[in-house]
């Protein structure tokens, strides 16, 4: 018992740190208004750039933005950049939903999110449930996701 507390403690350190790590739904919203701003004062091709550079000012902690076209092309993608250019409208989760799809037809209708999915956390490198929250602007949708 004597060796149980202090473990128990430990490890209740320990994932207290891991959620505190992850981002919040406020702040994946404040994200994309940065960004929408960014889009509507400097344009695509400048937004398009900034938002694709991993280490940029549109990354915030696990958080990061990505950016669609109404079609569902990827414009700029905050954490692999290789992405862009590829269709991803009919990208699905481990549970096979179309998560894509629903956020570009949920921001057609003047939603914001959440939608909910399956993706491998970028730092872990492991599946874990996140919510997109997004934000259409003009031709584009706005999205950033927390994990959870």
């Amino acid at each position: 018992m004597k060796f149980l507390i202090p473990f128990l403690t430990a490890l209740l350190l320990s994932l207290t740190a891991q959620a505190a790590e992850h981002g919040t739904p406020d702040e994946a919203v404040a994200l994309i208004n940065k960004t929408a701003a960014y889009l509507i004062d400097e344009g695509p091709e400048k937004t398009f750039f900034e938002v694709s550079n991993p280490k940029g000012r549109f990354i915030y902690r696990d958080i990061y933005v990505v950016i669609y076209d109404l079609q569902g092309k990827i414009m700029a993608h905050g954490m692999t950049p290789r992405l862009v250019g590829l269709n991803a409208m009919d990208y699905r989760d481990d549970d096979d939903k179309q998560f894509v799809r629903d956020i570009i037809e949920r921001a057609g209708k003047g939603q914001h999110g959440p939608v909910d999915f399956k993706w491998v956390h970028p730092q872990t490198q492991r599946l874990h449930a996140k919510s997109a929250y997004f934000r259409q602007v003009g031709l584009y949708v706005i999205t950033a996701g927390i994990y959870k």
